[in-house]
């Protein structure tokens, strides 16, 4: 009987080390380590880095850049439109994106696009939204985004929920799509902004996704 009871009491030794050794140690929150998330049929896991002496390298590590243009963002810059954490973020992408219920919008150029985005984000440049600039997609945008033009009029009725970002507080490109949206008529309770954008992203460690080329 004490030899069974020690067989026992092993095995639950033994399972609670291999739990302990594969739970990870940064986690998103106290209680999420990590979101899987469906993008495009493809199993996506969102974390964070979990090398706790790891740097960043890139362009995200500089500090101070010429304003103008480069000016740090209000929290939120456009009254009317609430901006998130990058829980909400995350929350936004399996709540939202996954269930094809909002988009979420990295709204840089494509060159900055490419070299990796939060996972299920959207390349929409600032600049495809933009009247002044004498865009000829607007239409297949908005289409896209689920509004419907009548009588030559856009309803915004049945719109999806849109969260953009950018590179982060100093960048210009997801104001200037959020202003362009308003211009054209898209509700701004329809429309959310992560201010904290790609160098947030990146200072705290959550993984990005490289498109590939086309």
């Amino acid at each position: 009987m004490r030899r069974s009871k020690s067989i026992v009491m092993g095995s639950i030794l033994s399972c609670f080390l291999v739990s302990s050794l594969s739970a990870l140690e940064v986690n998103l929150t106290k209680n999420l380590p990590y979101v899987d998330v469906d993008i495009n049929g493809k199993s996506v896991r969102i974390e964070r880095i979990q090398d706790t002496k790891h740097k960043l390298k890139n362009s995200y590590t500089k500090t101070s850049r010429p304003c103008p243009p480069f000016c740090v963002q209000k929290m939120e810059p456009i009254p009317g439109i609430h901006t998130v954490s990058e829980i909400d973020v995350v929350n936004f992408i399996k709540n939202k994106v996954e269930n094809n219920e909002g988009l979420l919008i990295d709204a840089r150029l494509p060159q900055w696009y490419m070299q990796g985005t939060i996972p299920g984000a959207l390349n929409v440049p600032f600049s495809v939204l933009s009247v002044s600039l004498g865009s000829q997609y607007i239409d297949q945008m908005l289409q896209l985004f689920g509004a419907e033009k009548k009588d030559g009029k856009w309803d915004f009725s049945n719109a999806m929920e849109l969260l953009i970002f950018d590179n982060g507080p100093w960048c210009q490109q997801g104001v200037a799509a959020m202003k362009n949206l308003i211009k054209l008529g898209y509700p701004k309770d329809k429309i959310k902004y992560y201010r904290g954008g790609m160098q947030y992203w990146q200072i705290l460690g959550i993984n990005l996704l490289k498109p590939k080329k086309q």
